[in-house]
């Protein structure tokens, strides 16, 4: 059994039992790669794939158990290379962000400056998306930091960090009716369109169901994934904003109204996630710092020795997370 066997039976899992196509990514010939999964398939004595002749059309559930182990041994194997660069001194290597649109617009770019010129041999590449996208992209790996904000079960078998909280803030051009009401209410708010983010595919979202327990209707004439967007249609009058507070920015906004609204929505906790057994490199354990003071090297790995997220929730129920 070589390394190169299980390499090449996982990338054909990764796309979606496409021989021609994890060659490609492998960078090989789909020949080679049929050829070093069937001599796998003979030396352990039985089938990985159920075939419908030439195609793979499924995973035999012996195959299931070998890829969750073949994907263990390969995550080991590429953690032992990084660690030997760390322990040689070699700074150099890579760092993928997954991110909502909102994180990297208006939370990272301070940070991503500071790490840029600390670690200039560093490649950091950032890849936005809905939770759900990011979801996707750490399911298949290809990420190796995750910065979202709730949906923890869309992260299984991810070390789960808190960041900070943040509250929904409602958006209105200066003269909206809104910007009149002593206390807005979420009965003010239903009179009108809604200009938000996008709802999850995987899990109910909290604003609807919000409008649903006080009997009232959330009218939502458009959803988007960032914040940016949002603002552009609430200047058109197409509706009212409800989107992050960290998204109002005082200077380049002066032409809206942030209307206080704190007493309507409960707040929200951004977190940064990373799968449980990747090794670290020392400029990851850098780059959260950066993110949050609080997310010293020490308390990072206690974390990724805890057994849960309940106990590493725990390692950090003494620090008070900042509000912004």
């Amino acid at each position: 059994m070589k390394l190169n066997q299980l390499r090449y039976l996982v990338s054909v899992i990764q796309n979606n039992l496409n021989i021609t196509a994890a060659a490609s990514k492998l960078h090989t010939s789909q020949p080679g790669v049929s050829k070093q999964i069937k001599l796998l398939e003979d030396e352990l004595g039985f089938p990985l794939f159920e075939r419908d002749g030439r195609q793979l059309i499924a995973v035999t559930p012996a195959g299931l158990q070998v890829v969750e182990r073949a994907l263990r041994i390969l995550e080991e194997s590429q953690n032992i290379r990084l660690l030997s660069t760390d322990l040689n001194g070699n700074a150099a290597g890579s760092l993928v962000l997954g991110t909502t649109h909102t994180q990297a617009r208006f939370i990272l770019p301070p940070i991503v400056s500071n790490f840029i010129r600390k670690y200039p041999d560093v490649d950091l590449h950032l890849r936005q998306g809905s939770t759900d996208q990011l979801a996707d992209l750490a399911s298949r790996d290809q990420t190796d930091l995750i910065i979202a904000t709730g949906n923890h079960d869309l992260f299984p078998g991810f070390v789960l960090l808190p960041l900070f909280d943040w509250y929904r803030c409602v958006v209105v051009p200066k003269n909206h009716p809104l910007t009149r009401e002593k206390s807005l209410t979420l009965k003010a708010i239903s009179r009108y369109p809604v200009i938000t983010y996008n709802f999850s595919y995987s899990g109910r979202s909290s604003l609807p169901a919000m409008f649903e327990s006080a009997s009232l209707k959330l009218k939502t004439v458009l959803t988007a994934t960032d914040a940016d967007v949002i603002k552009t249609y609430v200047r058109l009058g197409l509706g009212v904003g409800i989107m992050a507070s960290i998204g109002f920015e005082a200077v380049n906004d002066r032409d809206l109204a942030l209307l206080p609204c704190q007493h309507l929505f409960t707040p929200h906790r951004s977190w940064v996630g990373f799968k449980r057994g990747r090794l670290l490199r020392g400029y990851m354990f850098e780059f959260l710092k950066l993110l949050a003071p609080h997310l010293t090297r020490r308390r990072v790995e206690a974390a990724i020795r805890a057994r849960n997220q309940a106990e590493i929730d725990d390692l950090f129920s003494d620090i008070v997370i900042p509000l912004l």
